[in-house]
């Protein structure tokens, strides 16, 4: 249910305040108690030149941000060869993640693989097998869309409970990228396919040029429709990290499939049942079984500001909640944030409608007046999905899962403006 609010403008806020002389954060940004020397004084930067054209060539955040940066886990794995770290998702605005920022997930650490001695194989039951170049790539109709990509195990610590304090920690196992590339299925054509017979039985198995390969067996229905054989993300070259100089994108699907320095593309009769698809990255029931083939990731969202390392920090008055929401089902459509644990909801403000299979910024523009909060958020995509509380799931797949943990995140928000993980089910 929705619970309509009313109350003064942020415009009537800020001129009440400022006439009444308040004391607030805003208010003395209304209206200013005295001289403010950044204004009335020359400052040293106002002084002299700043640096030249050619500083720095490539360009790189200021020093002033640079706590924005990917974070990991120690405890979390053995090394950080196999491991994972996190994208500063409440640092962020915006839908598109800066790919310095992106979070790595390494089953063998990240290689260096260079352009010309780059190969892909296209192989198994097609008409002729070929094998590309980087070069050979680039010479098809190449395409460009904005997807997310998400790991599997992005929340997965939180099953059991409230664990890591952050929605780095917590939610940051994703990005939202424009990819260019080639679709899969154009590459697959150029193969002929008429070897491989009904596709309804069919699948690809994909695998990387690293030495974990991590592959992954992808049915041919899908293959055959969205995925992207990509060569470049927000416009420039694919990073060493996420797979340069060829990965695989497979759109709204769990973003171990995704495989980087995509090197052999196999079509089957069925599923290889690999490492990574059956040991791992499947989901453990409370009576022990597994369901397997889960790609999809579910409509998720999460409050990346306030939270634990983006506290109020500002005093009472206007305060913009803000988080970011998505499915692999499709476009998200509308997301509500609960100020109080969710027993009412109010239609958060998309800064633009949602699109397919990529992360939505939402916005609630509300006041706070120091009143302990249990922020929430809840996504609904276009399928009708709503994203459930952790209750919810709980109730379907137990307590043994670790992967597609798409519930409802709560933070504490204080008094004092701090936040904290806590659970509310």
């Amino acid at each position: 249910m929705n619970k309509d609010k009313t109350g003064p403008s942020r415009r009537q806020f800020l001129t009440s305040a400022a006439a009444m002389g308040a004391g607030t954060v805003a208010a003395t940004g209304a209206r200013a108690a005295g001289p403010d020397p950044l204004i009335t004084e020359v400052q040293p930067w106002a002084q002299g030149f700043g640096d030249g054209v050619d500083a720095t060539p490539y360009g790189l955040p200021i020093r002033f941000e640079d706590d924005v940066i990917r974070r990991n886990v120690e405890w979390l794995t053995a090394d950080t060869i196999s491991s994972i770290n996190f994208t500063p998702i409440h640092a962020l605005d915006g839908t598109i993640t800066p790919q310095g920022c992106a979070f790595e997930r390494h089953h063998s650490g990240a290689i260096e693989l260079a352009k010309q001695d780059y190969r892909l194989m296209i192989n198994g039951l097609v008409d002729q097998p070929l094998i590309f170049s980087y070069a050979d790539l680039e010479r098809f109709p190449r395409e460009q869309h904005v997807y997310f990509l998400e790991c599997a195990a992005n929340t997965g610590m939180e099953w059991a409970g409230a664990q890591l304090n952050g929605a780095q920690f917590t939610h940051g196992m994703i990005h939202n990228m424009e990819y260019t590339g080639v679709p899969l299925r154009t590459l697959l054509a150029e193969a002929g396919l008429d070897a491989a017979g009904d596709f309804k039985d069919k699948w690809v198995y994909v695998e990387g040029a690293d030495a974990s390969s991590n592959g992954r067996s992808i049915p041919m229905e899908k293959a055959m429709d969205d995925v992207l054989v990509a060569f470049k993300a927000n416009g420039e070259a694919l990073r060493k990290e996420h797979g340069y100089p060829v990965r695989l994108v497979v759109p709204g699907w769990e973003g171990n499939m995704w495989v980087k320095w995509l090197r052999r593309v196999e079509v089957m009769d069925g599923p290889v049942e690999s490492r990574e698809e059956t040991s791992k990255y499947t989901d453990v029931l409370a009576d022990g079984t597994a369901r397997k083939w889960t790609w999809v990731m579910d409509a998720k969202s999460v409050v990346t500001s306030p939270s634990p390392q983006a506290p109020i920090t500002h005093g009472h008055g206007p305060l913009v909640i803000t988080g970011m929401a998505w499915s692999g089902h499709g476009k998200i459509t509308r997301v509500d944030v609960s100020k109080d644990g969710g027993k009412t909801w109010e239609t958060a403000r998309l800064a633009a409608p949602g699109e397919d299979k990529a992360l939505t910024r939402f916005y609630l523009d509300t006041t706070w007046n120091g009143e302990e909060m249990l922020l929430q958020s809840r996504a609904m995509d276009e399928t009708g999905y709503v994203q459930p509380t952790k209750a919810q799931l709980r109730e379907v797949r137990g307590l043994n899962s670790i992967y597609h943990n798409n519930c409802i995140q709560t933070w504490h928000v204080k008094a004092s403006g701090e936040a904290e993980n806590v659970e509310v089910s």
